[in-house]
């Protein structure tokens, strides 16, 4: 079972992110609250839970929730920062969405920025350890997967409804016949190579 909280006198934040490994689309930052006594043995990382499963749980995690908040950085934001910086910026605003200020934040990983000078802790494998990182990565990967699932029906050829942007075979045999399109991150080894940049300019 995971644990409810890294501090338990205080407001506690957990933020994770999706969609950093993509070669398209943007990545998408969760910020949960949960109260003292949530409890429920289904939730952990996202990425060891089936759809169905994160599906299931999605509802759950925002009707027992004090505060939820979604951040998203575009492609666009993506290669003018680095992912660190805009995965980072993603978390940053999911905590602005939040109904309340948090007292302290628990972050997936370990690389984090401060945020308005509130303290904060990187948990490696955070998601697996404590119930507000992980609803953090169920909701992060269910909107994320959501917005791919959207783009997938204007660009069918990509299989985006399947591979959710990340560097499958499929997915970079598409961009190796059809090429990019604007939701592609031209920063990103897109073919697994090293020359894409001239390839498509």
């Amino acid at each position: 079972m995971l644990r409810a909280f890294l501090l338990n006198d205080c407001i506690e934040v957990g933020c994770d992110e999706a969609g950093r490994g993509c070669l398209a689309g943007p990545v998408v930052a969760a910020a949960v609250i949960l109260p003292a006594d949530f409890e429920n043995s289904l939730l952990n990382d996202s990425k060891l839970l089936s759809e169905k499963t994160r599906l299931f749980l999605e509802p759950i995690i925002k009707e027992s929730a004090i505060s939820f908040g979604i951040g998203v950085v575009s492609e666009r934001e993506i290669e003018e920062i680095n992912i660190l910086n805009a995965s980072i910026l993603a978390m940053h605003r999911a905590i602005e969405k939040l109904k309340l200020v948090p007292e302290h934040i628990i972050v997936d990983g370990n690389r984090f920025k401060p945020y308005n000078d509130i303290p904060y802790q990187c948990v490696i494998k955070g998601d697996s350890k404590y119930f507000s990182i992980a609803a953090a990565s169920v909701l992060a990967k269910n909107y994320r997967d959501e917005l791919m699932q959207e783009l997938h029906l204007d660009f069918p050829h990509y299989a985006w409804d399947k591979n959710r942007g990340y560097p499958t075979k499929v997915h970079r045999n598409a961009i190796s016949i059809h090429g990019p399109n604007k939701h592609h991150r031209m920063t990103f080894n897109l073919l697994g190579g090293t020359n894409q940049l001239d390839m498509f300019s």
